[in-house]
């Protein structure tokens, strides 16, 4: 009798290629309740994804990788990215301001108007700056590599 060969591309190409190299092998362990709060630790600790990943990881002495994830940078890089949307949102505005100054009113109203827009431009930029100044600070003193 012949044997169906497993890897022979199917009629028609239907269906799941099959995997070159298959994990066929499998082991189970068990856990006393104090062993597998540690393992779980372990495993959050990792920040793997699959505990099956994990522990093949541990098994062949990948090394161990323990990612921490800091609250507040990622609540001060939100907000930063916050501030960077209404920063997009002000320069659409500002252009906006300007053609209908230049469209609507006379030349000397427009300047004056223009006078005013400039300084808070200005204002505007300084912000910027300090912005610029306290991300780098917050950067060098709670970011080390």
């Amino acid at each position: 009798m012949k044997q169906k060969n497993e890897n022979a591309p199917r009629p028609g190409g239907a269906g799941r290629k099959p995997k070159a190299d298959p994990a066929v092998f499998r082991y189970s362990i068990s856990f006393n309740a104090i062993d597998h709060a540690r393992f779980l630790a372990l495993f959050d600790q990792s920040g793997m994804r699959t505990k099956a990943h994990f522990i093949t990881a541990r098994i062949f002495g990948e090394p161990f990788k323990v990612i921490k994830i800091d609250k507040a940078a990622v609540e001060y890089y939100t907000r930063l990215t916050a501030l960077y949307s209404q920063y997009r949102g002000i320069a659409v505005n500002y252009n906006q301001v300007v053609k209908a100054l230049n469209t609507n009113f006379s030349e000397k109203k427009a300047l004056a108007f223009l006078y005013k827009l400039e300084k808070a431009t200005i204002e505007l930029a300084d912000l910027n700056r300090q912005i610029i100044e306290l991300t780098r600070e917050f950067e060098t003193r709670w970011l080390q590599k």
